[in-house]
């Protein structure tokens, strides 16, 4: 097998044609939630199917109820080594407004940017240039002598309408997409010249509460004052859920929550987030969450509840003086660590309950839980990837969180049992989902770098 400088040195003098066939996905129209391009997907999974094949991939194109899914497998050369499962979309938003592109989204070009070239197109960062980062490496590997690791790539074709058909494809073809290890390569490095490595993603859990008093709107001056408004009772409920400090005060709310590593702590402090500036960019300036926390601790490893919004009475031009028969509200809890979301949901309908007057009642509208995932910090695996992404970008990589949620971590954890390590070469500023959206040359030849030292380092 060659060395890995070998692999490095062939990816560097891959560039040109890599970027060419980059340019070739890029073109093609493959808009997940519009069925006018369900032809452009279709073309988008064999056109990936026919440039895996030829690296010497069995691949195949899987069709499913929606779009297509892109599996292929190649073996090492070597045994006892891990197998690899690659996850990436080929997918991509809407264009639209067309009218605020400076160019045709998908006539993917380089422009210069402030610190270097970038490529411009839909789909450049999120996700097409990214798992053509890793395509590249396999190919590096393959030309040089042969894979370190085994791998399976799985690449989706819905990701970015909801994954509908992506639980049962999991389900249906679980043996073969069973790995040591998921990788996932949609996230984002922490700045331009500091790689990282998402090791938690918030779990999310949904519901929606309708409060319900008389059997109609009553007059506010005939029954006011005598008649009970849902809306003081919904917003009591709100003010309720937090303390002074900022803590949320459901029974068993903190159940399963662990404080942060001390060597993550420190990290994390060491980064220098201007807390000030990031909230200034929303017109904020004072955080609002728990006393004591820093901006990256509550947005990464403490959970929440948040309300999305509230629905009573008249809403309408001027005014109305009614007392309405119902008020309702949409509640957001971010979960982290061991928290288990069916346990957050009782206990939010028991706070509920519990301040319910006697002659009101109460409806709940579930729409969705799951957990947080975490991945171990004392992975081995971890570490080897850390190492490698370090000696190629000469810093010590972020070791961070994500605040939203990454559906497709969940499944692989809760239908294969498999950890995923998320390593992305994406910034804050792509502009993915929006018109003009980038991709760095500089994430585009690094990342595949980068893949090649991770495989590496992971084959041990």
């Amino acid at each position: 097998m060659a060395t890995l400088d070998e692999v490095l040195a062939r990816i560097d003098a891959n560039q040109e044609a890599a970027l060419k066939r980059l340019f070739s996905l890029l073109e093609i129209r493959s808009i997940s939630a519009d069925p006018a391009y369900k032809d452009d997907c279709e073309k988008a999974a064999r056109w990936l199917e026919t440039e895996l094949s030829s690296l010497g991939f069995s691949a195949s194109v899987r069709e499913t109820a929606g779009h297509p899914m892109v599996v292929a497998h190649a073996k090492a050369q070597r045994r006892d080594v891990p197998h690899i499962l690659f996850y990436g979309h080929y997918d991509v938003q809407p264009a639209d407004p067309l009218d605020l592109w400076e160019s045709d989204p998908f006539a993917p070009r380089l422009v210069q940017g402030e610190q270097g070239q970038r490529i411009v197109a839909r789909g450049a960062a999120d996700d097409k240039g990214q798992l053509m980062t890793f395509v590249e490496a396999c190919r590096a590997f393959i030309e040089t002598g042969g894979l370190p690791c085994d791998v399976t790539l799985l690449f989706e074709g819905e990701e970015e309408c909801g994954s509908p058909s992506l639980p049962a494809f999991l389900a249906q073809h679980k043996p073969d997409l069973v790995a040591d290890l998921a990788m996932l390569c949609d996230t984002n490095m922490w700045d331009r010249d500091t790689p990282m490595i998402t090791t938690m993603l918030r779990g999310l859990a949904l519901e929606e509460v309708i409060i319900t008093g008389a059997t109609r709107d009553l007059h506010s001056g005939l029954f006011g004052g005598a008649a009970v408004n849902p809306i003081h009772i919904l917003g009591k409920i709100i003010a309720d859920l937090r303390d002074d400090t900022g803590r949320i005060t459901l029974p068993g709310f903190y159940d399963g929550v662990e404080e942060l590593p001390d060597e993550i702590a420190q990290q994390w402090r060491a980064l220098g987030l201007d807390e000030r500036s990031f909230l200034g960019d929303v017109g904020l300036a004072l955080p609002a969450g728990e006393a004591g926390r820093s901006v990256l601790e509550m947005i990464w490893s403490r959970p929440t509840c948040d309300v999305n919004g509230i629905i009573g009475g008249y809403t309408g031009a001027g005014s109305k003086t009614v007392l309405p028969s119902r008020a309702s509200a949409k509640f957001s809890f971010r979960l982290v660590g061991a928290q288990d979301p069916e346990a957050v949901l009782e206990s939010f309908r028991s706070f509920v309950r519990a301040r319910l007057p006697a002659d009101c009642a109460v409806e709940f509208i579930r729409h969705g839980a799951s957990p947080a995932l975490t991945l171990p910090f004392a992975s081995e695996l971890l570490s080897r990837a850390r190492r490698a992404l370090q000696q190629e970008w000469g810093k010590e990589p972020v070791l961070g969180g994500s605040g939203g949620s990454i559906p497709i971590v969940g499944d692989f954890k809760r239908s294969l049992g498999m950890d995923a390590l998320m390593i992305g070469f994406g910034l804050d500023d792509d502009k993915i989902h929006s018109p003009n959206e980038k991709y760095e040359l500089k994430s585009f030849k690094k990342g595949a770098r980068s893949w090649a030292r991770v495989l590496s380092a992971l084959s041990g």
